[in-house]
C-alpha cells in the first residue's frame, strides 16, 4: 500500500507541474481576453492609385505622408484591421496599425519584414525566415496604436508588418506594405 501512495504522489505531483507549465506557455485565457488600446494616430491620407483621380487637390503639401500601406489577412488567428508605414513632418517615422481586430495571445510582438504575406497557412511560419525588425510588444489587439521606427532601421526591403507570436514562432496575422498610391512593395 505505501508503494502506490508514493507513486499516486509523483503522479499528482508531475500532473499539477505539467497542468502548471502548460498553463504558462500556452495562458488559454487569452483567447477570450481582450486588450483595448485606443490612441490617437496622426490624420494621414493615402494618395491614391495612379491613373484613378479624386477630389482636387489644395496645393498644400500633407504634413505627414503614408509610404506604404496594406490590409491584414488572416493567419493563425482572425486578424483584420490596416497598416500604415508613415512618415511625420518631423522627419520621424512611425507604423500605425488602424482598426486592429487579433486574438490576445502570449508574447505579441510587431514585425517589420521582407517577406511576402502569403494567405492561410501557409504564410504562418514565414516571417522569421528572412530579415525582420522588431517594433515591440503588441500594445493592445484591438484598436489603433503607433509604433516608431527606430532612424536606424533601413526600411528598403521591408514588405510587411506581421503579429508575431514570438513564444510558438507563428504569425497571428499579417499585412503587405505596398507603397503608396503605386499597390507594389516600397523601395
Amino acid at each position: 500500500m505505501g508503494r502506490r501512495r508514493v507513486v499516486l504522489s509523483v503522479l499528482a505531483v508531475v500532473a499539477v507541474t505539467g497542468l502548471g507549465v502548460s498553463l504558462y506557455l500556452f495562458q488559454p485565457w487569452r483567447l477570450v481576453t481582450d486588450r483595448e488600446v485606443r490612441e490617437a494616430l496622426p490624420t494621414v491620407a493615402e494618395p491614391l492609385p495612379a491613373g484613378t483621380s479624386g477630389p482636387p487637390s489644395t496645393g498644400a503639401a500633407p504634413a505627414d505622408v503614408v509610404l506604404a500601406a496594406g490590409d491584414f489577412v488572416t493567419h493563425e488567428h482572425d486578424t483584420s484591421g490596416r497598416a500604415q508605414l508613415v512618415r511625420l513632418a518631423d522627419g520621424r517615422r512611425q507604423l500605425l496599425l488602424r482598426g486592429l481586430d487579433t486574438s490576445d495571445g502570449p508574447d505579441l510582438r510587431v514585425w517589420l519584414t521582407d517577406r511576402k504575406v502569403l494567405p492561410g497557412r501557409a504564410g504562418w511560419q514565414v516571417f522569421d525566415d528572412g530579415r525582420w525588425v522588431e517594433l515591440g510588444r503588441l500594445k493592445g489587439n484591438i484598436g489603433d496604436q503607433a509604433y516608431d521606427i527606430p532612424a536606424s532601421v533601413d526600411l528598403d526591403g521591408l514588405r510587411s508588418v506581421s503579429i508575431w507570436c514570438k513564444r510558438f514562432a507563428v504569425s497571428f496575422g499579417a499585412a503587405p506594405l505596398a507603397a503608396a498610391g503605386t499597390g507594389s512593395a516600397p523601395a
